[in-house]
């Protein structure tokens, strides 16, 4: 099967160099930098034949997760191998990034002696590997996540920008409501609800603190008594 796995950064670094057999070196990773990762023309074939020796690569974004081989072996294999690989890398500390490698470079050797011994598949079901290496991953926040965090400390409000200017601060709020009321022939009801929204458009300056309140009593001021044209009040 093959002889060794290699992950490399964008810039052909080396960042996980793991060998299970001898018939191959780490002179090999130098030999798939140059030939594929720095090579004046893209190469589109995800199988590279240097000196005798077959590289299979995968790549997740900025990173190359590259198998070595010597012999003739079953490219699906390889492939189906690669990217199980990965999956289980993503099940672990999330995105295969290079500081998530970095910061997990021991869980990564660690699950590749379970999942690989001697250069054979052996286990790549994340329910047990998980059983086996109880290490939990670490994460790296990504940019949203970041920015996420930055706006929820600071109070930026993504969705309204800076600098809102009208004349007159208005504000108008509608509530609509409906009744939805399903009757037999018979005059039996059959389904009866209510729906209702808040409608709000604003003209408000800036981002100020607004509060609102619902009162169920309705107050009737100035309006004529029913004696005559005296002023009163009902309520």
């Amino acid at each position: 099967m093959i002889s060794g796995i290699f992950i490399y950064n964008h810039k052909g670094e080396v960042l996980i160099s793991r060998i299970f057999r001898d018939d191959v070196s780490r002179n090999a990773a130098d030999a798939f930098r140059v030939h594929v990762i720095h090579a004046r023309q893209q190469v589109r074939s995800p199988v590279t034949s240097i000196a005798r020796t077959n590289f299979f690569h995968v790549k997740r974004a900025n990173i190359w997760v590259c198998a070595v081989a010597r012999r003739n072996v079953n490219a699906a294999l390889v492939f189906q191998l690669l990217h199980a690989f990965v999956g289980v890398m993503k099940q672990y500390f999330g995105r295969v990034t290079e500081d998530n490698i970095k910061n997990n470079f021991v869980l990564i050797y660690e699950l590749l002696d379970e999942i690989i011994d001697f250069g054979y598949p052996q286990n790549t079901d994340t329910g047990i590997l998980k059983t086996l290496i109880t290490q939990a991953g670490i994460r790296t926040a990504t940019k949203e996540e970041t920015t996420q965090i930055t706006n929820q400390v600071t109070g930026q409000i993504g969705w309204r920008r800076e600098g809102i200017k009208y004349r007159k601060n208005e504000l108008f709020l509608d509530i609509l409501e409906s009744v939805n009321l399903l009757m037999s022939p018979q005059g039996q009801v059959l389904s009866a609800h209510v729906a209702g929204k808040v409608v709000m458009k604003s003209f408000l300056s800036g981002m100020p603190e607004c509060k609102f309140g619902f009162n169920d009593k309705i107050s009737l001021e100035g309006r004529p008594g029913r004696g005559g044209a005296g002023g009163g009040d009902e309520r």
